[in-house]
């Protein structure tokens, strides 16, 4: 049993294929050192509260993996969280319209935006670069325009949107999910595994896929024992959680996913192979939009209010890295959803952790750059590995 894993982990490292290791071993190095700095570092409340800081920042993280799997980026995504979060406000609060229709109005916004962005990139033949940055500079300021001289509108904290933050799950539904989860993902790689046999394609070995669930079994396990030793699981992960897996499923199981993963690799191909790119480009900025504007309406859920500084700080750069960081590649083609999961992972926990210790946030920023450089290099070291191997 040993020896197939080995062996199996041994094939996978030939073809630069590191997947989720390199991220795997940074976690729990980072765990190891700021628990033996700071004893309060994986104490059950202070996981909790890290649990909550992910979920806003890790959900746009999500959209930027769309772009990335392209090759294409999104700079963006902070300013257009933001906006659809004022837009959001302003239907729910000033306008009084019905928490549902409000948050639907917040997801159109980005939409429409994300759709503005992909035509320009695909009509206009810009780079997304250019098109994205112009999007971060003029959505903030319509957002500053749209909140007026206040500057601030709260949300009110005994009802809707800002409830988000503030719902835990009981135990029993903790523990019913990590069933699910886990029933869902043996399940799902054991027919992937039957479909791929009578497709006479290479598949695992069963031990493996075994030793992946068990693991990952394990890990749910663990996170909810954690997380219900102090207020139980909150929503917001919940919600997270559940676009993680919704997206993986697409990308891995759609059509769509898999014109992703094509185009992203080699878009002329895709296109000689009758592949629409154009529509496919145009998809995954407006999917990377929509993404952004859940994020935002999480963050200010979290704060039950929005402001002048709603998306903005290190927002749209903590999701860029969280998505490197987590094994998406710059050069498009490579990624899976999980990235996000545990890229924003990485980052917060380093952020959290220096926060206990008091460390300037000038140390933070250095700390956090050098995590991103170090995940690229490895990508572009994979990538050269994988195209040693093809020769």
């Amino acid at each position: 049993m040993l020896r197939s894993v080995l062996d199996a982990g041994r094939d996978r490292l030939r073809r630069g294929d590191l997947g989720s290791l390199p991220v795997a071993v940074g976690i729990v190095l980072i765990a190891i050192v700021f628990s033996s700095l700071n004893d309060r570092f994986l104490s059950a409340e202070n996981l909790t509260n890290l649990a909550l800081q992910m979920a806003a920042t890790g959900t746009i993280a999500l959209g930027i993996i769309l772009v990335l799997l392209l090759g294409e980026i999104d700079l963006s995504a902070g300013s257009v969280s933001g906006l659809s979060a004022v837009a959001m406000t302003l239907l729910y609060v000033q306008q009084g319209w019905n928490v549902v229709l409000a948050v639907l109005g917040a997801l159109i916004t980005g939409g429409v935006i994300g759709l503005i962005h992909g035509l320009m990139r695909t009509k206009l033949a810009m780079p997304s670069f250019v098109v994205t940055l112009a999007g971060l500079i003029g959505w903030q300021g319509l957002m500053l325009y749209l909140l007026g001289d206040d500057g601030t509108i709260n949300l009110p904290f005994d009802r809707g949107v800002a409830q988000l933050s503030d719902t835990w799950l009981p135990a029993w539904l903790g523990w019913l999910l990590v069933v699910l989860l886990w029933a869902g993902h043996l399940a799902s790689t054991l027919v992937t595994r039957q479909m791929r046999v009578a497709a006479r394609l290479a598949v695992q070995a069963p031990v493996w896929i075994v030793v992946r669930s068990a693991a990952l079994g394990l890990l749910l396990a663990v996170a909810v024992v954690v997380l219900n030793s102090d207020r139980g699981v909150p929503l917001t992960l919940v919600i997270f959680g559940g676009l993680v897996v919704g997206l993986d499923l697409v990308l891995r199981r759609t059509v769509w996913g898999r014109r992703m993963y094509a185009v992203g690799g080699n878009a002329e191909a895709s296109r000689r192979a009758g592949i629409n790119v154009t529509s496919v480009r145009i998809m995954a900025f407006v999917g990377a939009s929509m993404l952004a504007a859940v994020g935002g309406i999480l963050a200010a859920s979290r704060l039950a209010a929005v402001n002048q500084s709603s998306g903005g700080s290190d927002i749209l750069l903590n999701a860029i890295a969280a998505a490197v960081i987590g094994g998406t590649s710059l050069f498009g083609g490579r990624g899976r959803a999980y990235a996000a999961l545990l890229g924003i992972l990485v980052i917060q926990s380093i952020t959290n952790g220096m926060l206990l210790l008091n460390v300037d946030s000038s140390v933070r920023f250095m700390v956090t750059g050098a995590v991103l450089a170090i995940a690229v290099a490895i990508d572009s070291l994979a990538r050269r590995g994988a195209a040693d191997g093809l020769r």
